[in-house]
């Protein structure tokens, strides 16, 4: 069973920066689609951005630009990165492979002046 811990979240100001942490149980993580998905206040949790086992990456509309993606292996942990944070990307963060596992708990963000 596939364990995802993220955290790093906050309080931030518009324009600020934070970065989220997600380590993952299992002995498989180097092989794993992993992605990060945010949820934002009474809207459904969407997918924002992706990297491969090898470091490819692939990013939403919303956040290109703006956050990096990047990951250890030899952690067991992939980070966002987020730079330039606007309002509209609070909410909760959460971490999963593709395809999912059980979800963890995520993490909230909040850009607030």
């Amino acid at each position: 069973q596939v364990q995802l811990v993220e955290s790093g979240g906050g309080l931030v100001q518009p324009g600020g920066s934070l970065t989220l942490s997600c380590t993952v149980s299992g002995s498989f993580f180097r092989l794993y689609i992993m992605g990060w998905y945010r949820q934002a206040p009474g809207k459904q949790r969407e997918l924002i951005t992706t990297t491969t086992g090898d470091g490819n990456t692939n990013y939403g509309d919303s956040v290109k630009g703006r956050f990096t993606i990047s990951r250890d292996n030899a952690q067991k942990t992939v980070y966002l990165h987020m730079n330039s944070l606007k309002y509209e990307d609070t909410g909760v963060y959460y971490c999963n492979k593709i395809p999912n596992t059980s979800w963890g708990q995520g993490t909230q963000v909040t850009v607030s002046s």
